[in-house]
């Protein structure tokens, strides 16, 4: 099918990949779009999640990836993209769903955002030609280069995503999300006042204090079981907060090269051994809920009349972490974004799925106030099919 054909149905089926910052797997979701731009309609359908063998998350996480590796990387990527769609292609067959297209955000192996007019650059891998000529259907990637072009962040991009999904309900909610970087997308029903931001690290730097105090032995901190049962380190606390990009303004973005453990967390914690793994994850996890809750106060609280946070990413099942920013926020709900249709694992790949839509139908899909772009772009790049 040509992709004037594919614009013209009355509806689409698609897949949306997402591999995250914190290198857990890919993220495969099957939903079904119809319309465009305002007309836009979504049905989630399935969701499956293939986590990474451990010697290839080590890979994808070292800090210095050469050239070699990256290129290799990125094919590698690509042939495991190209399962988790056939796998769930395979799941929506069973039930008479013949998918379009394959939406995929790929893997970040570096972000630098425009900062004071300097250098800036974003890199995804997971080679789409590879899904492409795996599954027979035309792949849409490397979505955040369009909207850099045009004088963005390149990110955060989910904010299109949260409109269609949470815009319609009548009131202004914050939608955060706790992936290895957390960001706020403040959603209206007015596209044109939806503003968004990275508030700093998440899983990130949790998953990464928890992996280099217990040398690799445990990968996270479920249920935020630990961070539970520790005291917080004051002195810690504050230095986890002092750095810079947490007093920057919106629009603003950020990622490992600010916020990965061996950046941000491995000299701190290797200078306090004389304390208890359970207060250093504990600290940790209070940094996170304070600049979470900080970014709230300052930038949203101030402007928006929001009474809930819709809650996704993995970070949702940390009950220490939403705990403590739900005491933080009292006047607030905080809720799961499962409570309206999207499982919180998936939202980001959902979120891909509907970008792709708008890439096929040429429709520009950054949000102005979120990335800080000067005009609106049409996102992504299309492989096509033989």
């Amino acid at each position: 099918m040509n992709l004037e054909a594919m614009k013209s149905k009355p509806a689409r089926f698609a897949v949306g990949l997402m591999s995250g910052t914190s290198c857990d797997g890919v993220d495969a979701a099957l939903v079904r779009i119809k319309g465009t731009g305002d007309n836009v309609q979504l049905k989630f359908l399935k969701f499956i999640s293939i986590p990474y063998p451990a010697a290839f998350k080590n890979r994808l996480m070292s800090k210095n990836l050469s050239v070699h590796e990256v290129c290799l990387l990125n094919f590698e990527l690509g042939e495991k993209f190209a399962e988790a769609a056939a796998e769930v292609i395979k799941v929506g067959q069973t039930e008479g769903v013949e998918v379009d297209f394959v939406a995929s955000h790929g893997h970040t192996v570096a972000h630098i955002p425009p900062r004071d007019n300097g250098p800036h650059g974003t890199l995804q891998i997971g080679e789409a030609a590879v899904v492409a000529e795996r599954t027979g259907l035309p792949v849409v990637s490397d979505f955040r280069p369009a909207d850099m072009a045009a004088g963005g962040q390149g990110a955060p991009l989910v904010p299109y995503a949260d409109w269609v999904l949470f815009g319609k309900y009548g009131r202004d909610v914050a939608c955060l999300n706790l992936g290895g970087i957390a960001n706020f997308t403040v959603v209206t029903e007015d596209l044109g006042k939806v503003y968004a931001f990275d508030t700093g690290p998440a899983n990130m730097a949790i998953d990464g204090a928890v992996r280099l105090l217990t040398r690799g032995e445990q990968p996270f901190d479920r249920d935020g079981g630990a961070a539970a049962k520790g005291n917080v380190i004051d002195e810690f606390l504050e230095y986890l907060l002092s750095h810079p990009y947490f007093e920057r303004q919106p629009p603003k973005s950020t990622g490992r090269e600010e916020f990965g453990p061996e950046v941000y967390l491995r000299d701190a914690l290797a200078s306090r051994k004389d304390h208890e793994y359970e207060d250093l994850v504990a600290t940790v996890t209070a940094a996170v809920c304070f600049s979470i809750v900080r970014a709230f106060n300052w930038h949203i609280k101030a402007r928006v009349d929001v009474d809930r946070i819709i809650v996704s990413g993995g970070g949702a099942y940390n009950k220490t972490l939403i705990k403590w920013i739900q005491r933080a926020l009292p006047e607030v709900k905080v809720r799961t974004s499962d409570r309206y249709g999207i499982p919180s694992d998936a939202r980001e790949a959902v979120a891909f799925a509907i970008l792709g839509n708008e890439t096929i139908c040429g429709t520009p899909a950054n949000v102005l106030n979120a990335t800080g772009a000067s005009h609106g772009a049409i996102l992504g790049k299309i492989s096509p099919t033989r």
